[in-house]
């Protein structure tokens, strides 16, 4: 008996994976996890593409179809709130994970890294260059160290840029330096690469995968979005939305930052190294 959906448009997917067609059940399996990973980032997908991922799934449309009609579905629409801006993002990117996670082909480099990235989010972050890596340097306080580190022991947390030490909530991160990036990931996916799972139970694969992830995470080596609203930004530091705007107002005016564009689709220029 398949689970209460839980909204009036929302698929099922658990019923198409217990189907008996091999095919439906591997499509249904790639779409709930890029559907799933948009969910993860807080992000929900449209009634549309539920509904054309059910086309999808049912062998009616390709993939390429799917694709084009979620791309087509954008265009047309005119005066969008955030939420669907939000909404064409998740929707956007879910389709294009489930291309890239059918594909059979990979290679564990950099360069399939920048490949995915760019494939993900070109027209999707459009004053971000996707494909790209991170051509300055970061630090940042990170809200989610006192969250990760006691449930992670905080041996997961990369040794690159800490001295082995675990940073403590709220501490600023130093990430790898924009010029080493190519390097270094190198030399974790070599390292990975070579590692044996076959002696390792499947909590201690998970530990030890985790620990890689954690790595690259520390590494940051892509590009971020710089389109955050307001909202968004009071969000992620838990401030009032006017105490924002008030901040960033500040650091214009000591041309720190500028606007470019509009407050709905601009994006904001940062005129300082944060490692100085």
């Amino acid at each position: 008996m398949s689970k209460e959906k839980s909204s009036s448009f929302e698929i099922d997917f658990d019923s198409y994976i217990i189907q008996s067609e091999p095919d439906k059940q591997e499509n249904g399996k790639l779409w709930q996890t890029a559907i799933g990973l948009q969910q993860v980032d807080g992000l929900t997908p449209s009634k549309y593409l539920y509904e054309t991922a059910k086309r999808n799934i049912d062998g009616e449309i390709s993939i390429e179809e799917a694709k084009q009609l979620i791309d087509s579905y954008y265009e047309t629409r005119q005066g969008r709130t955030e939420d669907e801006d939000d909404a064409e993002e998740a929707d956007k990117v879910s389709v294009r994970i489930r291309e890239i996670l059918a594909e059979k082909t990979f290679s564990f480099t950099p360069d399939l890294l920048l490949s995915i990235h760019q494939r993900l989010f070109t027209g999707v972050f459009y004053k971000v260059k996707a494909g790209r890596f991170r051509d300055y340097n970061i630090s940042k306080r990170e809200w989610g160290l006192d969250v990760l580190a006691p449930k992670a022991q905080m041996s997961i947390i990369s040794t690159h840029a800490n001295g082995g030490r675990s940073p403590t909530y709220g501490e600023s991160v130093l990430y790898a330096n924009a010029d080493m990036i190519r390097q270094t990931l190198e030399y974790d996916f070599g390292q990975e690469k070579a590692f044996d799972y076959s002696t390792l139970s499947k909590e201690e694969a998970v530990k030890h995968l985790t620990r890689f992830i954690a790595n690259i995470w520390q590494i940051h080596p892509l590009l971020e979005n710089n389109r955050y609203t307001y909202d968004e930004l009071a969000a992620r530091i838990n401030k009032t939305r006017e105490t924002v705007r008030t901040n960033l107002r500040a650091l214009e005016k000591m041309d720190l930052i500028t606007r470019n564009g509009a407050d709905k689709n601009g994006f904001w220029n940062v005129h300082i190294d944060a490692t100085n």
